[in-house]
Formats: structure tokens, C-alpha cells, sequence
């Protein structure tokens, strides 16, 4: 059969225009990476940033193939390469921000240190969902908090990274608590989290009913903004707050007044820089022992996406109508 040097991908071109469908020259391989035949890309809300020209902190400029997450078979072994063979079944956190081409094509040269083994037991589509969250949520709570059993960890925002923080929280024995809207309560409930009523209850009376008015050992905010001046009222005396959205001005006092710490998570690091791509693929790994052990597991919206049809999938996100993580199919 004759090899194949084109492959579909899909284009955006300027800022906010449709995506494009288009036949371009087939990833080449280099050294340390590996070819992968994508099956799955997932969504992301920094993608319809990227897309409209407002995220300068992810360095893709356009026209570019959008796509941070993926789960695909391995093609073709590059030198240097071990640890993976053809035919094995991968997943990762791999481009679509720093100039590298994103999941949203038929292939992608993937640096192998960001790949780790797809769990046996998820789907392409469900694995599509997991890396950017995951290793967001790994980063925050067990490399910047050092997240202990018997610790009291509260969660602000049940959605995409919230989500599984609260998982791996629990598959750490810690309580877990999370702060949303009540539309949500039975989903995080069946997570074996607590849930709370972020429109019912405010900071000072759930820290005084579930901690007894200490506060929690570690917090961690997934909504930035307020999310983060509430996360620091809410932790205990010489405890955690770990964020991924601190992007804003904030008051130091409340923190500093317990002799609380806090911790930043800048996911994008190790694809802008080239630092720590291992530490990236070693996360995967550790994600797929805690999905194959039963402790973690995506909520993926009900809806399905080709690459014909991406564009809805952007269309949903930003619509805020998606109910779980969206995954683009890719034949």
C-alpha cells in the first residue's frame, strides 16, 4: 500500500473565522517523537481563546490546528524512542498551544515524553477528555499541596479540572467537599463528595458547619476571580490554596493572617518551555493506574463531534450549554 503523505486537518485561519477542513502535508517524524493516528481530540475552553486571538499567554499564533488533548495509536517510532511500539494505544497532553500543531488532524508528531498508556477500560473519546484536567488537577494538589489523607479539601467549581480534583482527592482517603450550582449536587454527591450550594451558602456559614469554623486543609480554585478571594477566606490556619486561574489582583491579608500558602498552576509550562514534558507523561500514568482502579472517571457531554462539525463543539462551549467535557472524533 502506498504511504501516506497528506492527512485532514482542521485549520483556523483568522480570529473567529470558521474552521477549515483542509488536506496538508502529513506530520514528520523527529527524534524522540512519535507518529500517532488520532482517534480523539478534546475540547477545551483555551482553545476558543486561542481561536479568537485572546489567549497571548498560550503563544499559538494563527492561522494554526487547535487541539491540547488527544488519544490515538501509535503509528511510526522515531530514534531515541522507547518505552512505545506501533500499534499501542496512547494519550496525553500534546499541542495546540506554543506553535506545536494541535489534535485536531488525522496525525501528530507527539513529543514521547508526554505520552502515557491509554486505560484499558476508556473509550479514545473518553481518554480524549482527561489530560489537560488531569494533570491540572495532579499539579495542584499533589505536586504544589501534597495532598495527605485525613486532610479536609474543599473545591471551587465542580466542572472540567474541579471535577477530578475532587477524585483524586477522595482516591487520596481526604474529605472532599465541592462549592457549585445545585443542578450538579447528585453528580459530585455520587462522587462521594459533599456537595454545597454555592448559591445558598455562603463562605463563612459552610466553613463554619463542615469545619467547625477552622477551615479547610487545602483549597483548591478552579474559577478564579472571586473563586480565589473565597478559597482564601475558606482555608484553615497554616493551610493550602492552590488555584489555576490566579490570574487577577488580590488581597493578601486573609491569607497571610492565617499563615496559609499558596500555589499557582500554569498547565501550558512544559509544552511552552520544553521543561518538565516527562513529569507531564508520568502524571498520565499515574491517571490511568486511578481510571483503571475505578477511582476516576470523565463526565463527557452526551452530544458527538467529528471534524466536520467541530465548530458546534466550540459553539456549546462558549454557549456555556455543555454538560461535561467535549470530545471531537476523528476518523
Amino acid at each position: 500500500m502506498p504511504v501516506q503523505s497528506t492527512m485532514k486537518a482542521l485549520l483556523a485561519e483568522t480570529p473567529n473565522s470558521p474552521l477549515r477542513i483542509a488536506d496538508i502535508a502529513k506530520s514528520s517524524l523527529g527524534e524522540g517523537q512519535v507518529l500517532v493516528r488520532i482517534k480523539a481530540s478534546g475540547v477545551n475552553p483555551l482553545d476558543l481563546k486561542i481561536r479568537a486571538g485572546n489567549a497571548v499567554h498560550a503563544r499559538h499564533p494563527l492561522p494554526a490546528i487547535l487541539g491540547i488533548d488527544m488519544a490515538g495509536i501509535v503509528e511510526e517510532i522515531g530514534i531515541g524512542v522507547s518505552g512505545f511500539r506501533r500499534g499501542d494505544a496512547v494519550y496525553g497532553m500534546t499541542g495546540g498551544v506554543g506553535g506545536i500543531q494541535g489534535s485536531l488532524a488525522q496525525f501528530a508528531a507527539i513529543d514521547a515524553a508526554l505520552l502515557a498508556p491509554k486505560p484499558q477500560n476508556l473509550s479514545m473519546r473518553e481518554a480524549a477528555a482527561l489530560p489537560l484536567i488531569s494533570i491540572t488537577a495532579w499539579e495542584g494538589l499533589v505536586d504544589r499541596a501534597g495532598v495527605k489523607a485525613g486532610q479536609k479539601v474543599l473545591v471551587l467549581g465542580g466542572g472540567g479540572v474541579g471535577h477530578i480534583v475532587a477524585q483524586i482527592a477522595k482516591a487520596a482517603g481526604t474529605e472532599v467537599y465541592v462549592v457549585d450550582g445545585a443542578s450538579k449536587a447528585d453528580y459530585l454527591a455520587g462522587l462521594g463528595a459533599t456537595p454545597i450550594d454555592r448559591d445558598v451558602e455562603t463562605v463563612e456559614t459552610y466553613v463554619a458547619r463542615h469545619t467547625g469554623g477552622k477551615g479547610f486543609d487545602l483549597v483548591y480554585d478552579t474559577v478564579g476571580g472571586q473563586g480565589l478571594d473565597t478559597a482564601f477566606r475558606a482555608v484553615s490556619r497554616f493551610g493550602h490554596v492552590v488555584s489555576c486561574l490566579g490570574w487577577g489582583s488580590h488581597a493578601l491579608a486573609p491569607l497571610s493572617f492565617k499563615a496559609a500558602t499558596y500555589s499557582g498552576v500554569f498547565t501550558l509550562l512544559p509544552l511552552l518551555t520544553g521543561e518538565g514534558r516527562a513529569h507531564h507523561g508520568q502524571i498520565m500514568r499515574e491517571m490511568t493506574k486511578l481510571v483503571e482502579a475505578g477511582k476516576v472517571m470523565p463526565k463527557l457531554d452526551r452530544h458527538r463531534f467529528t471534524l466536520a462539525d467541530a465548530d458546534e463543539a466550540h459553539r456549546l462551549i462558549e454557549s456555556r450549554q455543555a454538560d461535561g467535557k467535549l470530545v471531537v472524533e476523528i476518523d
